[in-house]
């Protein structure tokens, strides 16, 4: 048990706040680099927990055990880490998106066993909570944002992912996480940018968006996470769900009957982001609507004292306020009670690092939708010095990418002689057409296209990218793979063959490369 509980009403309406550490936004700053930034906050207004960003596997254990022992109370430390604790701490393993755990050749055993090396390896890495798994169903193919990173398009089975995933972690103490409640599968807006509106019935959105949040539930899901949308047919107010009473009380606890934390989404989104002038009124009508633990906060302590005073006015009742401490502590005691006080201050030690289980996934994950006579698997003696030809198509990249993407390397390896390049965001128009023409040199063409979800990114290859890629398949038959989600499919019915790899880690490159040489 813990001894130090929070006392005061600025202490508890402080265990409300969770508060970032580091970022993958530009500029980017590492968890290291942000931790005295961190450490001055703990000083004045320790929060209930920090959200990590831009970390490392091998420093941000000795930089998070720094912080717990500057902060009065112990520290929540959460991240997302859908893909694995490789996400969010360098050199951990990063598992391929949510949606190749839903192809043919992969089980439910593979994911439970991705979901408990997750948990090692973010437990040794100085977390707590994985905000984890996406338990949104993927009901428009349009969504900019979830796409990919949720299960399946079909109800029963992205809950019967969801309690695998479940399953995994509890196994290994890491706390979870179900998001986006109540369902942001059914968007094409992204609400980084936008307030996204989900239009149906409720019994429709009964028999859609809530089957895996009611399977997470009824699995003991730790935390549940709010989408910044709104839901008219459970709230026709407008309000997000992030803001609303009717979702996050009457449906989700009273209906749902959910008993442990509701944290909300970041609330950097431009869904939902307030004014400066307007952070403590925010976060007390976030918390009076039913929200347990404000994500992401752009200032924290304007939150706290909000909180404070929105108590001591009588538009936030104290014990609204208490109630939702008390949930997040008991959290905290859940890390005791399981691994010992020292679980904030000492984590377990380090796993051993093992690529070859989220290499094994991406590979059993490659599915073969759609193939003409000869076109697929490439026949060995064409994939030999000038008779190939891979070409990867992206829309956008960040500064944590490398210049070249693993691709090339492992093309490159298995096939001497093979071309390889690159269509980015910045290749021109010369560039291009000198493309075309090389691959008018090779007997077989595979074009890689990257079509995933991204905060503030146009889903989808962008228009030159398309010219280019209509005009590859117009002059030559062509082997598309889709490093993503397999709806960029629709646009290409003239390829050759369609090959879905469900996402773009360096896992599901590699895998890609191993089924044109192994078919």
């Amino acid at each position: 048990m813990l001894s130090d509980h929070p006392a005061t009403l600025t202490e508890k309406a402080a265990q409300l706040v969770m508060v970032r550490l580091g970022s993958n936004l530009p500029p980017p700053v590492t968890a290291e680099a942000d931790a005295v930034r961190v450490a001055a906050l703990l000083d004045r207004c320790p929060p209930g927990g920090l959200v990590l960003f831009h970390g490392d596997r091998t420093e941000t254990p000795a930089t998070l055990a720094r912080l717990q022992a500057r902060s009065r109370f112990p520290l929540l430390v959460a991240a997302d880490i859908e893909r694995g604790a490789g996400q969010q701490l360098r050199g951990a393993t990063v598992f391929p998106h949510a949606m190749a755990f839903d192809a043919p050749g992969v089980t439910d055993d593979d994911l439970e066993a991705a979901a408990r090396l997750t948990a090692r390896e973010a437990l040794a890495g100085g977390l707590h909570i994985a905000f984890a798994p996406v338990a949104d169903v993927n009901r428009d193919p349009r969504n900019p944002i979830i796409a990919t990173r949720a299960f399946s398009e079909d109800p029963v089975r992205a809950a019967r992912h969801v309690r695998a995933y479940l399953r995994g972690c509890r196994a290994e103490g890491l706390l979870t996480t179900a998001k986006h409640f109540p369902g942001h599968g059914n968007t094409h807006v992204d609400s980084h940018a936008a307030l996204p509106v989900v239009h149906g019935t409720r019994a429709a959105l009964a028999a859609t968006d809530l089957v895996p949040f009611r399977a997470a539930i009824e699995a003991g899901v730790d935390l549940v996470m709010t989408a910044h949308v709104a839901y008219p047919a459970f709230d026709p107010s407008g309000r997000p769900a992030t803001a609303s009473h009717p979702i996050l009380h009457d449906l989700l606890r009273d209906e749902l009957g959910f008993q442990g934390v509701v944290v909300s989404d970041s609330l950097l989104m431009g869904a939902v982001r307030a004014a400066p002038d307007a952070a403590g009124r925010q976060a007390a009508a976030l918390v009076a609507a039913g929200v347990d633990l404000l994500l992401d906060l752009p200032d924290p302590e304007a939150a706290v004292s909000g909180l404070v005073r929105a108590v001591a006015a009588g538009d936030l009742s104290e014990a609204r306020l208490e109630e939702a401490c008390t949930r997040v502590w008991a959290l905290k005691e859940k890390m005791a009670t399981r691994f010992g006080g020292s679980v904030f201050t000492a984590p377990p030690p380090a796993p051993g690092v093992d690529p070859a289980l989220a290499d094994r996934v991406a590979r059993r994950a490659v599915t073969v939708l759609q193939t003409t006579p000869g076109a697929w698997p490439l026949p060995p003696a064409e994939t030999t010095a000038g008779g190939l030809m891979v070409v990867l198509v992206h829309p956008h990249r960040t500064h944590l990418d490398p210049p070249e993407a693993p691709l090339g390397d492992a093309v490159r390896a298995a096939f001497p002689g093979a071309v390889y390049a690159e269509v980015g965001p910045d290749t021109d128009a010369a560039a291009l057409a000198a493309l075309l023409e090389r691959a008018r040199r090779v007997r077989h063409v595979v074009a890689a296209l990257v079509v995933k979800p991204a905060a503030w990114r146009v889903f989808g290859l962008l228009p030159p990218q398309h010219r280019f890629v209509e005009a590859l398949l117009r002059q030559q038959p062509v082997v598309l793979a889709a490093l993503g989600s397999p709806s960029i499919f629709e646009r290409y019915p003239e390829a050759a063959a369609r090959v879905a790899l469900y996402s773009d880690v360096p896992a599901s490159q590699r895998a890609l490369v191993a089924a044109l040489r192994e078919g």
